[in-house]
């Protein structure tokens, strides 16, 4: 079943519009079209995160780019765009004729690549703490809390 819900805010200056879908029980997307972050890297983020803390699970169905472009009312290339990468990535796959489904999680970049991606996002997260003033501990304890709950999520 899929469900939608749609916010529109509107200032002198400009219209928010966020659209949250839900597809079954388990997959949620929420996009803000006014956020810095593009819609295609926000679908991308989001589905990524459901599937690592096992929200969503090996051969769950996703929508088809069609459908989830119509319910959140954006264009079909940018949901393209976002399950490419992340077919790209391994984690989701295309079965002809029969839909988009999570991939069983296999090692498709080298250690090197992996830890080399690792480097990247960790060094762009602690300059985005450190700049909001965090302690190192303040930060180390945000990221063993959000590892637990991530690796603890019932699916």
């Amino acid at each position: 079943m899929l469900t939608k819900s749609d916010l529109t805010t509107k200032s002198k200056h400009c219209t928010m519009h966020r659209s949250t879908v839900t597809f079954g029980s388990i997959m949620q997307i929420l996009i803000t079209t006014q956020s810095t972050t593009p819609i295609f890297r926000q679908i991308v983020d989001q589905l990524r995160r459901q599937i690592a803390s096992g929200q969503l699970a090996v051969g769950d169905a996703l929508p088809s780019v069609r459908q989830l472009a119509k319910d959140l009312v954006i264009n079909p290339n940018t949901v393209a765009k976002a399950y490419a990468e992340l077919q790209r990535d391994g984690l989701i796959e295309s079965r002809q004729g029969r839909g988009v489904f999570v991939a069983k999680r296999r090692v498709i970049f080298t250690k090197t690549e992996r830890t080399r991606r690792l480097d990247d996002a960790i060094e762009r997260f602690a300059a985005e703490a450190l700049s909001l003033d965090f302690s190192n501990d303040e930060i180390l304890e945000r990221i063993s809390s959000k590892l637990e709950q991530l690796t603890h999520e019932p699916g």
